[in-house]
């Protein structure tokens, strides 16, 4: 749907209307189409259009609250909240119009960039939103859940996810252990925004002037309304918009509440893959499929955000080799001993007769007798001619 033709449904919306221009206005493409108008008095409006029967009962949901909101509560809350100022019916699906309010969003890495100033106005309108009454909630008929109910959704959640075969293992693991954490778990239920980013919360400089998008109100885990802060690489901006959310609230936030946050990050993008497949969108699909697996190359190559109070333990498989088999020796077969052969006799030969020499006439000089004891030479194969030098032993290494 074009914003010509959002302007036209606004004016059907809006008795009196007369818009004299009009543009596209940033929202959640795959539920909404909208727009912002400029009437003939130079004020402001938004429209939206669902685009299916879900996303219009979440924009009926959002008025029932927003009329929840009394002039009492708004006036304590430290920014504005959207007001509907009509609506029309088309088939099953109804367009809003909403009283424009001054303010604009930006991205995380802008969010950054505003320094402590627009970190404390964050963090106290996070606060604030967490303190609201429960009656708000409990009254519109909304979901309200305990802290053990909510985890318990959690893991059913987890469940459903993994029959899609289409998460990797080692993020089911990382999921399940923090889930099954209990120690991670210990909050006190607030109320809790639901649908909490950077789009939602506009800006006038560094001060915050209105938190839109009222659809997913509820009881529940305030850690979620944190969940779009972790991806801001700024841990200096992160701790201050927490030191501000923890002195602007009526109780002291529970220690594990960025551990939850960081793990509904990431569980967001199991979250998108099962939407994906009750909508039969391939693209949705595929989409999640690939956010899950950049989120899985990044926490092998990193860690990602630590989430389990305990490490995970990783289990790795033990090889067992199995003994060689012995081998007995073949039996060697008998060999009857070969009697040696007959030796014939040999008759002894007599010594031949040696003459007798007669000695030489001593003539007075002293002989020298030469030596006939010579050094025999090594026997081959005797053992001598072996290098006995001492061969070194190298372990084998495991």
């Amino acid at each position: 749907m074009t914003a010509i033709e959002l302007a036209a449904i606004a004016s059907a919306a809006v008795p009196g209307l007369n818009v004299t221009a009009f543009g596209p206005e940033p929202d959640d493409a795959a539920d909404f189409n909208a727009a912002l108008l400029v009437d003939s008095e130079n004020r402001r409006w938004r429209v939206r259009a669902p685009k299916h029967a879900e996303a219009s009962t979440r924009l009926e949901t959002e008025r029932e609250v927003l009329r929840a909101f009394s002039p009492a509560i708004r006036a304590e809350l430290p920014f504005l909240l959207p007001t509907v100022a009509g609506t029309v019916r088309q088939g099953e699906l109804i367009t809003f119009v909403y009283s424009h309010i001054a303010g604009k969003a930006e991205s995380v890495e802008d969010l950054a960039a505003g320094g402590p100033a627009l970190a404390l106005e964050i963090g106290a309108a996070i606060a604030a939103i967490h303190d609201l009454p429960q009656e708000l909630v409990t009254n519109a008929d909304l979901p309200s859940y305990t802290a053990n109910e909510f985890r318990q959704r959690k893991l059913n959640e987890l469940d459903q996810a993994a029959t899609t075969g289409k998460i990797p293992p080692s993020l089911l693991l990382r999921w399940e252990h923090a889930m099954e954490d209990v120690a991670l778990w210990r909050f006190n239920a607030s109320v809790v925004h639901g649908d909490l980013h950077e789009d939602n919360i506009l800006l006038d400089g560094t001060s915050v002037t209105a938190v839109m998008g009222w659809t997913d109100l509820r009881i529940g885990d305030p850690a979620d309304d944190f969940a779009w802060l972790v991806a801001i690489n700024d841990p200096a901006f992160v701790d201050t918009v927490m030191q501000a959310y923890a002195a602007a609230r009526n109780e002291t936030p529970d220690p594990h509440l960025l551990r939850r946050a960081a793990l509904s990050a990431e569980f967001a993008l199991a979250q998108w893959l099962v939407k994906g497949f009750a909508a039969d969108s391939a693209r949705m699909v595929a989409d999640a499929e690939s956010m899950l697996l950049t989120l899985k190359a990044d926490i092998d190559a990193h860690g990602g955000q630590p989430i389990s109070t305990e490490p995970v333990l990783v289990v790795e498989p033990v090889l067992v080799v199995e003994p060689a088999p012995v081998v007995e020796p073949a039996e060697t077969p008998a060999v009857e001993p070969v009697p040696p052969a007959e030796t014939p006799a040999v008759e002894p030969v007599p010594p031949a007769e040696t003459p007798a020499v007669e000695p030489e006439p001593d003539d007075g000089a002293t002989s020298t007798p030469t030596s006939t004891s010579t050094k025999a030479a090594p026997v081959a194969g005797s053992g001598e001619d072996v290098d006995t030098t001492a061969m070194k032993v190298i372990p084998l290494q495991n």
